[in-house]
């Protein structure tokens, strides 16, 4: 058994560092200690909010983190004690009476046990990654996954609606491939980010008609749209910023319950949609990681918050209560 410390959720949407007990790891699986956890705050607080569920509270949110292997078992044989992963999950744990805690998926935890050769396990850090923001990695994994769906071309102009983490990820992505990017946002310091990742152009969708703005840059309409605030009621709006024959990416998180779209809007427009699911897996996370390690992506520019996790439960409180300031949060369990 590996006591760790964790950071939980209870049905209340109380915040608090507990206690845990971890199994020790089977013969297929491997034992982290945790350096840092990154924080998904549209996820995380979706299953805290329950309006998704992945299990029943208490819950250990978190779905990414990088750390230091300490031990494997015996069927392990690409990894060793000292090597330095990044991972996707936890297996299980409980509290000291017993009680199971739902890891969903479990990563703020001051250790991991996992099985690593899966498609949601642990992988070796490419060479010169750096173990902070690298904790960060699911994120612009998401977003190249849904750049590289769509392909968006060089010369291509593309509307990123929503520049949170994926938000800016994609922007990201979509300058790298050359093409011409319009950022739109309501929170101007997402916009200035969005400049920071190579957005050629920002429309404030709290002061200027996002429509209009877009059609004085592109009048026949943008190639591909980007919907990444997750928000239903931002589809229809996004819908109408696209050229025929050009592309709309669910690149949000838009809950279980189903969402309603104008059909006429994408209907006479032609237009291919694009579901993202996931983070596309280890050639992503290892794309975006191998990038952060070269400079190409300088996802240090993502973290607003760097805390110890000490300070995690006051940090969520303040992200539950709607603290806009609050975007990228990294979490140090050393």
């Amino acid at each position: 058994m590996i006591k760790a410390k964790a950071l939980i959720c209870d049905e209340k949407q109380n915040f608090s560092i507990q206690d845990v007990e971890l199994p020790d790891p089977a013969k297929d699986q491997i034992a982290i200690k945790t350096v840092y956890s990154g924080v998904s705050i549209g996820t995380e607080f979706a299953l805290i909010r329950n309006k998704i569920s992945w299990g029943p509270y208490p819950l250990c949110t978190g779905y990414m983190g990088t750390g230091i292997v300490e031990k494997v078992g015996t069927e392990i044989s690409n990894f060793k004690a000292g090597d330095k992963v990044y991972f996707r999950a936890n297996a299980s744990m409980k509290l000291p009476d017993g009680k199971s805690v739902s890891c969903v998926s479990g990563t703020h935890c001051s250790h991991i046990v996992i099985t690593p050769n899966t498609t949601h396990g642990a992988y070796h850090m490419p060479e010169g990654a750096p173990m902070e923001e690298a904790s960060m990695f699911v994120l612009p994994a998401v977003s190249l996954y849904g750049v590289d769906m769509a392909s968006p071309k060089m010369g291509q102009t593309v509307v990123v609606y929503g520049c949170g983490l994926i938000g800016l990820g994609v922007i990201a992505a979509c300058s790298h491939r050359g093409c011409v990017v319009i950022a739109a946002d309501i929170n101007p310091k997402q916009l200035e980010k969005a400049r920071e990742f190579g957005a050629d152009y920002v429309i404030d969708a709290g002061k200027q008609n996002v429509k209009d703005e877009v059609m004085k840059i592109v009048p026949e309409g943008a190639d591909a749209v980007f919907e990444s605030t997750g928000v239903p009621a931002c589809v229809n709006p996004t819908l109408e910023l696209c050229k025929t024959h050009g592309s709309f990416i669910w690149q949000g998180n838009y809950g279980s319950a189903p969402v309603a779209f104008n059909f006429q809007a994408a209907h006479v427009r032609r237009l291919r949609m694009f579901f993202p699911c996931d983070d596309g897996w280890q050639p992503c996370r290892r794309a975006v990681i191998k990038n952060m390690a070269s400079g190409i992506l300088p996802w240090d520019k993502a973290i607003t918050h760097r805390i110890t996790y000490k300070d995690a439960p006051a940090t969520f409180e303040k992200i539950n209560k709607g603290d806009k300031d609050i975007m990228g949060v990294t979490i140090r369990w050393e």
